[in-house]
């Protein structure tokens, strides 16, 4: 496959889209995981029990997961600028609602506000980032987003816990909430509005690997590949304190061990995008799903040393599939549905890693954890097959 070299205009608009995407996907995840800075104060604060917390946590994610596609008919109608600035906005006011609340009730409604603002951004910021570059330039564009996720994930609770010791956590709160207004009118100034040139040679270029053999059924492959990566991926960072206890990790060898995963994690989404630009999304997925599969059952009978050396590149290759999969959907979907396609994909994913724990838990309860972890790695193989149907439809 050949791709276009841009032009001048077209690279600034590649740079905007890619910056703006990027620092969406930092302040939307930096928001998602704000929560679980929060829990342990709103614990303390009203006096709430395990159950509560889960709550609080369930109602943003799952509202952020629940409302995707709606996110992409809403663009469809209203544009992308305004939808993507008008959630982010929404995000940010669910913090401030959140510092202004007075009880159980106050906060359930403003995370129900945050989760609905930051439903808007993987669907947007992925089509964005989708309809500015194209070919290889596509995934490895798509890595750098999925990485800078990760980067919002560390710095805006990173900044929360710093601010709480010199704030009340209110008064932090509504100073991080207001970001969502700095970063709606950010992204509503510099997103960039592509002609009709840009889709027109783009839905071109896609319809080089959505024909063939695969043909309608290259999405819904995908999106079973991406299913099982995200439902294992949950579901063994769920095990894996368990595995480390019974090696006689502590509490804080624990909390370094989940450390190195992230890490690791994070490297992988912008690694493994660049690797599958390089030799192509199903060796890449072959290669990330395999190492993740012998990681988990080597994991097993090692010392507890070992296993701290072996989880970072676990973690590379557990999250570094992810990115190659996002990167894959442009390549499979034409330019005018590449939103709803998006917002379809990430609806999956995302649900299918927040239900995995406890449709996993179940079968820890009845087996016990070696077992479970065994069955897991199991099934992170059967993607392989899958993508192999997928190789027709894939850039090579």
């Amino acid at each position: 496959m050949t791709t276009a070299v841009p032009t001048a205009s077209t690279k600034q608009d590649e740079r905007r889209a890619l910056g703006v995407a990027c620092g969406a996907h930092a302040l939307h995840d930096g928001y998602t995981d704000l929560v679980y800075v929060m829990l342990p104060i709103w614990q303390s604060e009203f006096g709430l029990g395990f159950a509560a917390l889960g709550l609080m946590r369930t109602v943003f994610s799952g509202t952020l997961a629940g409302f995707q596609i709606p996110a992409g008919f809403l663009t469809e109608r209203f544009g992308a600028a305004t939808v993507l600035a008008l959630g982010t906005a929404m995000a940010g006011l669910g913090y401030i609602f959140a510092g202004l609340s007075g009880g159980v009730a106050g906060l359930v409604i403003a995370l129900f506000i945050g989760g609905l603002g930051a439903s808007t951004q993987h669907p947007l910021a992925s089509s964005l980032i989708a309809h500015a570059f194209s070919g290889t330039r596509s995934l490895k564009a798509l890595g750098t987003y999925n990485f800078a996720g990760d980067i919002g994930k560390m710095t805006v609770p990173a900044a929360a816990t710093l601010l709480i010791l010199v704030l009340p956590w209110r008064d932090a709160l509504m100073l991080l909430g207001a970001l969502g207004a700095i970063g709606a009118l950010a992204i509503f100034l510099l997103i960039p509005r592509f002609g009709d040139e840009i889709a027109a040679s783009q839905k071109k270029d896609a319809s080089v690997h959505a024909s063939g053999a695969v043909g309608a059924y290259a999405f819904p492959l995908l999106l079973s590949v991406g299913v099982i990566d995200s439902a294992t991926r949950m579901a063994f960072l769920t095990f894996l304190p368990f595995v480390l206890t019974a090696k006689g990790a502590s509490l804080q060898t624990i909390g370094l061990a989940l450390t190195l995963v992230f890490a690791g994690g994070a490297v992988g989404k912008l690694v493994c995008a660049f690797i599958g630009a390089r030799i192509g999304a199903v060796a890449t997925v072959w290669l990330t799903e395999a190492v993740t599969a012998f990681g988990i059952i080597a994991l097993l009978p090692l010392p507890l040393e070992a296993a701290m050396v072996l989880l970072p590149v676990v973690g590379i290759a557990l999250n570094g599939t992810s990115s190659v999969l996002y990167g894959s959907v442009p390549a499979l979907v034409e330019p005018q549905r590449r939103q709803r396609a998006f917002s379809v994909f990430y609806t999956g994913t995302i649900g299918a890693g927040a239900v995995s724990p406890a449709i996993y838990g179940v079968l820890g309860d009845a087996v016990g954890v070696p077992i479970a972890l065994t069955v897991i790695a199991a099934i992170v193989l059967v993607t392989l097959p899958l993508t192999l149907i997928l190789r027709p439809a894939l850039p090579k």
